[in-house]
């Protein structure tokens, strides 16, 4: 099950569908990888977020998404992902994408880090981005990566067991 809040209504505002684009591509990287589980998902604001980054990472401002997987003693719940508005939106006009396509991306690399995947290295980068890429397109979302300053932002989202 995948369940999403939306704690910030500019999300609707500026997405009316954004639960569903978040539980159709969370449900998308979950089959693409052949698992299954529980997975909560908070379309938040920025001052949120920016708490989230400043209490469980250390760093005192918004962040665009981060992951938080569950311990194996929670299963079938596989964890939390929390999402800023302001910093998504502004990356997506920054990356010329529509905000539907970062909120798509950015979804699927928070999945992956919820089962286990990471970028600390750049054969985990490698790895991670080439699995996003595949779940993208099966959901005929353009590679983030090939278009113009599509990379995320080296300091974007980490994972933490809470």
């Amino acid at each position: 099950m995948i369940e999403v809040e939306i704690g910030d209504a500019a999300w609707i505002e500026a997405l009316p569908d954004a639960a569903a684009i978040v539980e159709r591509t969370a449900e998308a990287a979950l089959t693409f990888q052949r698992k299954q589980g529980d997975i909560s998902v908070i379309l938040t604001n920025d001052r949120a977020i920016h708490d989230l980054n400043a209490r469980f990472r250390g760093k005192d401002q918004p962040t665009n998404v981060l992951s938080f997987p569950a311990p194996e003693t929670a299963l079938p719940h596989l964890g939390d992902i929390a999402m800023g508005f302001g910093v998504c939106a502004t990356e997506a006009k920054a990356q010329a994408k529509s905000l539907q396509n970062h909120l798509t991306h950015l979804t699927a690399h928070g999945v992956l880090h919820l089962i286990g995947y990471d970028h600390e290295t750049d054969a985990e980068a490698e790895e991670m981005e080439g699995m996003e890429r595949a779940i993208l397109a099966t959901l005929g979302v353009p590679d983030p990566y090939a278009e113009p300053g599509a990379p995320l932002d080296p300091g974007h989202d980490e994972t933490y067991a809470i």
